[in-house]
């Protein structure tokens, strides 16, 4: 019989009681358990005596808690190619358009000035909603003029989009509660002699026949203006605008446009105002009379003038448009981009290129000048490289992506500058994808808020392999003839595209019917957000 404690000190030599039960002892190098079994000792009576080691063994210890894995971001490096140089003996500045492409997707943080939204989120969240985001856009331009000033850009067009329907006949707003961020801004560029400038859209026009289209362009404006006055922004900072559309009647819509900017703008818009010319209606034949009668400065485009040329050389223009800006006490500037490689319509020769490779021959040499590249900052720093203008900072340079030419009626052909090139090293898979196909988007004829399409003989002799239009002597419509060759281009233009989808369509197997109704769908839910879009911009919703 097991003996049994009765005193103190002979409690003290008594066995010390184990537990018959199984206790599991856990590896966690290996993560694998194993079973320890002891031989089951008789415990005798209950005694208040238990062995320390033994209380608690019945529960298995925590589970470590397995950490989480750190990701390891490998930075990417970019083989940047080099460039032929050339050389020049231009000594103006160059400058982009509105947006930075490396500080847009720069994570988690993208810096940028065109934070906007609809007409819908305003009616649901208040009319501050808009307004913050225009605090955002202006605290940015802050960092986008300091990113400029280290890589010695001094030139830049900035976002009509700043403050998100400022202009707007029932939605707008003053700029004054902004003016604090706006001066910021200002002060940092003209601390660093930075020109900073504005191209309201397409639905600014001055000539329109329409009044409330007229009011809504001069509310536009002004709200540029306002920009400007707050940043304390000196007169070199002008707002581009086009003339706009022909309207049937080109001489009556330039009448109509001298009249509006004598007798409706007021004078702060008109120091600032300046024309430039355009690829379809307006050349600076037809611009340069108005130009210098209201001591209006132009912007020589060296692109539209390739598609809608002047009927003088461009040696003979750029003088008397120079003249114009020396009288107003306003620097020049034009505007300078390329067509994308292997266009071959007029369509495809108005899109730009990425970038551009040459300065043009008879670009003065103290001359601002814009260029219009998709590649935004990249465009100016590979002319930087091209013509040794300013030492540039390697690691903010990008490789050249392949270019993608739009084909009417047809496929779009891809364009690479230097295949092989210029690839993203490193395990970025981001910066080393192919590059996304874009939809294909319908080719039109007009151009959107600018009315009737104005002449075309001059484009179709600038252009190769234009088809020629049919003559209109034979046609008995009584509409002008730049109206009815509109006409005429659209509907050939249509049926082309009616032929080519009744083909794809027989050939399919598909429900004929079925995908008629869904085309009307579509073209209703298209015309709803046609309209949405221009009340927004002239303000009628």
């Amino acid at each position: 019989m097991p003996r049994v404690a009765r005193t103190t000190a002979e409690a003290a030599v008594v066995t010390p009681r184990r537990s018959s039960r199984a206790r599991t002892v856990v590896n966690y190098a290996s993560q694998a358990a194993v079973e320890e079994y002891e031989e089951p000792v008789d415990p005798g009576p209950e005694s208040p005596l238990t062995d320390p080691e033994s209380e608690g063994a019945d529960e298995p210890p925590p589970k470590k808690k397995r950490g989480r894995r750190v990701k390891v971001v490998e930075p990417v490096v970019y083989n940047i190619p080099p460039v032929e140089t050339k050389t020049s003996t231009f000594k103006g500045r160059l400058g982009y358009a509105c947006l930075n492409t490396i500080l847009r997707t720069a994570k988690p943080d993208p810096v940028f000035c065109s934070r906007t939204c609809r007409i819908d989120s305003i009616e649901k969240n208040g009319l501050d909603y808009a307004k913050n985001l225009g605090l955002q856009n202006v605290r940015d331009l802050s960092k986008l003029i300091e990113w400029n000033e280290d890589n010695k850009i001094r030139f830049m067009r900035l976002s009509s989009e700043m403050f998100p329907f400022a202009s707007h006949v029932k939605y707008g707003y003053s700029l004054d509660y902004a003016a604090t961020e706006l001066k910021a801004a200002g002060d940092l560029a003209n601390g660093y002699d930075h020109r900073l400038t504005f191209h309201p859209g397409q639905f600014t026009q001055i000539g329109s026949p329409k009044e409330n289209v007229v009011e809504a362009s001069i509310r536009e404006l002004q709200y540029h203006c306002s920009m400007l006055q707050h940043m304390g922004m000196g007169k070199d900072s002008v707002m581009i605008i086009h003339m706009g559309g022909v309207y049937g009647d080109k001489a009556a819509t330039l009448e109509r446009f001298k009249e509006n900017y004598k007798t409706k703008l007021s004078d702060g818009i008109r120091e600032r105002l300046v024309l430039e010319n355009d690829e379809i209606c307006y050349s600076v034949d037809d611009l340069l009379p108005v130009c210098e009668e209201l001591c209006i400065p132009l912007v020589f485009d060296y692109h539209h003038n390739w598609i809608n040329p002047s009927a003088l050389p461009i040696g003979e223009l750029i003088p008397r448009i120079n003249a114009i800006w020396e009288r107003k006490g306003i620097k020049p500037k034009q505007h300078l981009s390329s067509p994308r490689p292997g266009a071959e319509t007029v369509m495809e020769k108005r899109a730009h290129a990425d970038r551009c490779y040459e300065l043009p021959q008879d670009l003065p040499d103290d001359m601002d000048l814009m260029i219009e590249a998709k590649d935004k900052e990249q465009a100016v720093l590979h002319l930087y490289r091209i013509y040794h203008l300013e030492e540039v900072i390697h690691e903010n340079l990008r490789p050249e992506k392949s270019q993608e030419v739009q084909k009417v009626g047809g496929k779009r052909k891809s364009y690479n500058p230097d295949p092989g090139n210029g690839e993203a090293l490193g395990n970025d898979k981001a910066a080393a994808k192919k590059p996304r196909r874009k939809k294909a988007k319908k080719e039109t004829g007009d151009i959107v808020g600018q009315g009737v399409v104005g002449p075309m003989e001059d484009v179709n002799a600038a252009v190769d392999k234009v088809t020629p239009l049919p003559s209109f002597t034979t046609i008995g419509l009584d509409v002008g003839a730049e109206e009815l060759k509109r006409r005429v281009v659209s509907a050939r233009r249509n049926s082309r595209r009616k032929e080519e989808s009744a083909a794809k369509l027989e050939g399919s197997g598909l429900d004929v019917a079925k995908v008629v109704r869904r085309r009307k769908k579509s073209d209703a839910v298209g015309k709803r957000a046609g309209d949405e879009d221009e009340k927004r911009h002239h303000g009628d919703g």
